[in-house]
């Protein structure tokens, strides 16, 4: 397996008032927002179109469990399915089952501090998103 993470998919983080806190970065950071927070469109090295999703959470999210801390990081990743066969080989704590949707497959891992990682495969057209 070569490649493993291929960019950032995504930055998550609890906010005691998301909408306000989406109003904020639209204001004065010009975010683009929306209801899920705000979606940046680029090029991944290659020329293919890519995105990173910036999102407030509820501070009452369960999204992030089994970790206790306040964000998560969603990275991309090329083949999910193989990427955590291998990770669970080399003994890192898969949570869940992979999880697949139009606009990707999804799978979570925890690092050696109980961060939860998000790995998302994004789907083979990725400009649709």
């Amino acid at each position: 397996m070569n490649k493993r993470v291929t960019g950032i998919g995504g930055l998550f983080f609890k906010s005691s008032d998301p909408k306000a806190i989406k109003a904020w970065y639209k204001k004065h950071l010009g975010f683009n927002t929306d209801d899920y927070g705000c979606l940046f469109r680029w090029k991944d090295n290659d020329g293919n179109d890519a995105a990173t999703q910036w999102s407030p959470f509820p501070e009452d999210t369960s999204y992030y469990e089994p970790s206790k801390k306040d964000f998560m990081f969603n990275y991309r990743v090329e083949n999910l399915h193989e990427l955590l066969k291998v990770l669970k080989e080399e003994g890192v704590t898969i949570v869940g089952e992979v999880e697949e949707y139009e606009y990707g497959k999804f799978g979570w891992i925890l690092d050696p501090e109980g961060n939860k990682i998000e790995l998302w495969e994004p789907p083979v057209n990725a400009a649709n998103l």
